[in-house]
């Protein structure tokens, strides 16, 4: 087996964290949740690559747009 297909599990383990972060009432937390997903999509992106599975590859390049807007509404909020 190749390492690269054991990727899928750090990057499912980093998402379910990130929306547990996003989903918090504290601005500090929510901005580790959305960071912690640009990694994730990161972790999907290099796995999907390496399997070839084009639409998990696209999603997850759209997926960091709303990211890095959840970051950019989520900086100004000083709960």
């Amino acid at each position: 087996m190749d390492w690269l297909d054991l990727l899928q599990w750090p990057a499912f383990a980093v998402t379910v964290v990130a929306g547990w972060l996003v989903a918090s009432d504290d601005a500090r937390r929510r901005l580790w949740g959305f960071g912690l997903f640009l990694v994730s999509n990161g972790l999907w992106i290099a796995w999907g690559w390496h399997d070839a599975a084009w639409a998990l590859v696209a999603l997850q390049g759209f997926l960091i747009v709303t990211n890095i807007r959840g970051v950019a509404d989520n900086k100004g909020s000083g709960d």
